[in-house]
């Protein structure tokens, strides 16, 4: 059997009756420099060809949509009414620093806000009875408690309603 088998194939012996033995001994094809084989197909370089073999998304947009269905919703909750005269006690704070621009400017108003989010999807199964708790923390330029009844931190204006903790930093 040691003489029907010759060389290796890949991790396997190479038959003698392999159809290809004479093409597969004379190894890779070497070209000139100037050969009009090599000036037509030259050389890939290996991030490129690693580029070919790279998943792709097949279903754009699939996995985000599966990722939506991943959040996990809760239940807004009612505040106590001392959570409720602590958030009043925190944001008559938080306008008496942010009244005017000027005061703004120089009290640098930071604070940490939790608000209610609810669920903007339309397909889950929370949409229009849940939502999730999210928390901000930056400056705070503006209160609003009379007109729009909210506040601006970092330019994002978050109502009031949705508000469920403040913490002045």
């Amino acid at each position: 059997m040691s003489a029907a088998v010759s060389r290796v194939v890949g991790y396997m012996p190479m038959p003698a009756s392999f159809s290809h033995k004479e093409t597969f001994l004379h190894g890779r094809p070497q070209h000139q420099r100037l050969d009009d084989f090599l000036i037509r197909h030259p050389p890939m370089s290996t991030a490129h060809r690693a580029k070919i073999f790279a998943p792709f998304d097949a279903l754009r947009g699939f996995d985000f949509c599966i990722m939506s269905k991943e959040v996990q919703y809760t239940q807004r909750r009612e505040l106590s009414d001392a959570e409720k005269e602590q958030l009043d006690h925190q944001l008559g704070v938080l306008r008496s620093l942010t009244y005017n621009g000027r005061a703004v400017r120089e009290n640098h108003p930071a604070a940490r806000v939790t608000y209610f989010e609810p669920c903007t999807d339309p397909e889950n199964f929370a949409y229009g009875k849940g939502g999730q708790y999210k928390t901000i923390t930056g400056f705070v330029s503006k209160v609003d408690i009379l007109i729009r009844r909210s506040i601006t931190i970092d330019g994002r204006d978050i109502s009031l309603d949705t508000v469920s903790e403040i913490a002045i930093i």
